[in-house]
């Protein structure tokens, strides 16, 4: 069975630096990216870097191939479909900006399709009340025993994710695609220490971590 990942870094996150990108951060001797790439490296027969436009020619050693990225994440995904072999079996689509993902979080949710799903996805039990609201006024207190926070990566068969793909949808995540045909998405438990860096306090608990 041949599995490809793509690693999504084309994004200008707007709650970082406004002048540095997060996805190119220094992390443990590397990038935030390049972390990223090396955990989805150990489980796949080839990664797929999508960056910015501006930076699609720059060398990326880790990376079998590296396109340039679309207008919003599903555009993005789309292109780093459009590169992998015709007889992969399992894509996994990972954020560059989750470099403390594990090995075995990778492991988790390939075999999880390898057991039959369309999709696996990692997923956390929500802690927080969470309360529905409109302009500020509070409509309703939603069961969280039916909510989980979804991370990344997320493992898909590769037909089923091109199939969902076809008519060029967006969505926050590709498992909403996979749901919107009727696929079957299961979820895997999430690891907490799988945090994506979205502000520069982010980057200083990952550090935390790795030493």
């Amino acid at each position: 069975m041949s599995t490809w990942t793509i690693v999504l870094a084309a994004g200008h996150g707007r709650r970082y630096d406004p002048v540095v990108l997060k996805q190119y951060e220094l992390l443990g001797g590397g990038r935030v990216v390049d972390r990223s790439m090396q955990q989805a490296r150990v489980v796949s027969d080839g990664v797929v870097l999508v960056v910015a436009p501006e930076f699609a020619d720059d060398p990326e050693p880790l990376a079998d191939i590296v396109v340039a990225g679309g207008a919003q994440r599903s555009d993005s995904v789309r292109h780093g479909l459009a590169v992998i072999p015709d007889d992969c079996d399992i894509v996994v689509v990972h954020d560059g900006a989750r470099p403390m993902a594990s090995i075995a979080l990778f492991e988790s949710v390939i075999e999880a399709v390898l057991a039959g799903a369309d999709a696996a996805i990692p997923g956390l039990p929500v802690t927080d009340t969470i309360k529905r609201v409109d302009q500020g006024r509070v409509v309703e207190t939603v069961e969280r025993d039916e909510l989980v926070a979804v991370q990344t990566p997320q493992a898909f068969r590769a037909e089923m994710l091109r199939d969902a793909h076809e008519d060029d949808p967006h969505a926050t995540d590709d498992a909403a695609l996979v749901e919107d045909m009727g696929g079957l998405v299961v979820i895997v438990p999430g690891d907490p220490r799988n945090l994506k860096i979205t502000a520069p306090g982010d980057l200083d608990l990952a550090a935390l971590q790795l030493r």
